[in-house]
This record gives C-alpha cells, sequence and structure tokens, in this order.
C-alpha cells in the first residue's frame, strides 16, 4: 500500500518513491521533493490556467502521453473547470494549491499551460515564442535570436523574459492585455516573419522539417488558444531531469556553449535564492503591454 501523506490537510497517497524515473538515478520521492521546494514559484504560473499533463510514469523511456482531460481517480478536492474546445467543451484541472500540485506531481508528469486564464479563455496574456534549433545550431544560436527578439518586442511595449524549454532550446514570454489568443498569433508569427528577414542564414519562421537544419525554428503558433507550452518551473522527460527553467538576460548574452543553459532540477533552489522567480513579472497586470 502506497505511504499516506498529509499536505495542509489533504490525505495523498504517494506511490512508488523509490523508483527512479531517470537514468541519471533521480526517483520519484526526488520529483515529489523537488515540486514541493518550488511551490510557491510555480503555483502563481499554474493557478486559473487549464493544465495539461504530459505523463512519463515509468521515465521517458517508457511509455509518454499527453492527459489534457480529468484523470480517472482524481480526488474531488481538486479544482476543475469547463474549458472551450473546438470539438466541444471540456473539462481539465486546474493546480491551484500545494496539496493538488502534489497529488499532479505523483503522476509523474509535466504541466503545460495556455497562454490564457480560465476566467477569461477569450483573452491571451501572454505572448509566448519557442525558439527551437535544428541541429547543428544549438542553443547558443538561440540566444542570439532570443536578443534580437527582446530588442525588437520592446519597440512595441512589452518586457520579454526568457527561460530554457527544459530540452534543447529557450522560451521568451511577455505579458499581454486586451487582445484575443488569435490576434497575438498573427502578431506573433509577424515578428517571427521579421526575424528571419533579419536573419535569413539563422531564423526559420515555417514549421517545415526539410528547412530547419542549421536554423532556429521560432515558434509562434504556441499562442494559438487550444496550444500549450511547458510551464516555468515543470520538470521534463529527459534523459536528465531537466527544468524549463528561467535565465536571466546576461546569461543568455553569456551563453557560449550547448550545455550553458541546461538547468537540472537540484539547480533551481539556489537559483531561487540568487534571484527569486525571474518570471514574477509576468504575474503583474501592470506590466502588461497591448499589441500595436
Amino acid at each position: 500500500m502506497a505511504p499516506i501523506t498529509e499536505v495542509e490537510g489533504r490525505r495523498l497517497p504517494l506511490s512508488n518513491l523509490e523508483k527512479v524515473l531517470y537514468p541519471t538515478g533521480f526517483t520519484k520521492a526526488e520529483v515529489l521533493h523537488y515540486y514541493a521546494t518550488v511551490a510557491d514559484v510555480l503555483l502563481p504560473h499554474l493557478r486559473e490556467r487549464p493544465v495539461s499533463f504530459l505523463r512519463y510514469p515509468d521515465g521517458p523511456d517508457g511509455q509518454v502521453f499527453f492527459t489534457k482531460n480529468v484523470p480517472p481517480g482524481t480526488p474531488d478536492w481538486v479544482t476543475t473547470a469547463e474549458v472551450p474546445r473546438s470539438e466541444g467543451p471540456a473539462r481539465m484541472v486546474l493546480v491551484e494549491d500545494l496539496p493538488s500540485l502534489m497529488w499532479a506531481a505523483n503522476l509523474v508528469a509535466e504541466f503545460h499551460t495556455h497562454q490564457w486564464r480560465i476566467t477569461d479563455p477569450g483573452e491571451a496574456d501572454r505572448i509566448v515564442f519557442d525558439l527551437d534549433p535544428g541541429p547543428p545550431a544549438t542553443v547558443v544560436h538561440c540566444c542570439e535570436v532570443a536578443l534580437w527578439l527582446r530588442e525588437r518586442l520592446a519597440e512595441d511595449g512589452f518586457e520579454a523574459y526568457a527561460k530554457t524549454s527544459g530540452s534543447k532550446g529557450l522560451h521568451l514570454l511577455a505579458a499581454v492585455r486586451g487582445s484575443s489568443s488569435e490576434q497575438v498569433s498573427e502578431y506573433a508569427k509577424a515578428l517571427a516573419v521579421e526575424a528571419e528577414k533579419a536573419m535569413p542564414r539563422l531564423v526559420l519562421h515555417q514549421m517545415k522539417r526539410s528547412l530547419r537544419p542549421g536554423k532556429v525554428f521560432v515558434d509562434w503558433s504556441q499562442n494559438a488558444a487550444r496550444k500549450t507550452t511547458a510551464a516555468p518551473y515543470t520538470l521534463r522527460a529527459r534523459a536528465e531531469p531537466l527544468v524549463s527553467a528561467p535565465v536571466t538576460w546576461q546569461e543568455v548574452e553569456d551563453c557560449r556553449s550547448p550545455g550553458g543553459m541546461a538547468l537540472q532540477a537540484p539547480d533551481i533552489p539556489p537559483r531561487l535564492q540568487d534571484f527569486g522567480d525571474l518570471l514574477a513579472p509576468l504575474l503583474a497586470p501592470d506590466e502588461a503591454g497591448t499589441l500595436p
């Protein structure tokens, strides 16, 4: 029988704690400990956002699958909400508090969120660019593109923030208000096209695989209302316990090696002590810009 742990008055069965989930030896107990440690900075980025789970219960080398609807066996105290979809409304999980976070972490999953809140699904509150390098391009090249996008966004009144994808690339985010996901998508696409014109040897705004080698794909499509992006501080289903973690612009400017942005779970608590939540301004309504 799984041990029962009480979290803020909620009783949680936490299973298979000694199970090794990552080839490096990182266990499920360490996964749960990581999420408990970063909960104070992670939860504000999850609240009021329907969460899709990319589950990997047997580790990244086992079965990996998306769970968008409320999973069977979800406790009745976990908040859920009806979410609009083109094929009809669906019910999804909202991770609003520490017990819900620890329940979700016990599923062994990446956390993915939309760029809007359930309180107003018709309005986007974030712009996101997923910078994805096609080998032999690396995160070093993503950083070069990110710096260009940062300056271009600033011209339109947006303050951009960077985080690692937790894989091989980089995410760029900015707070926005007063626009639909469709309008934000159009704006993001226009900037991706601009970036390609400014850096034609480096940047690609199209998803065509044949064009990807040696270039950075500026994926603007994740601004669509139906799309999700890896949440800040989520662990990823990779060979190592990599995290989609915020980075400073100085770190982006100084990036010189492909491993320079590879942040793992043990790296995050010391960074939080040094920097706090680098993405905290995204949570402040006054920081949001408007589309030109």
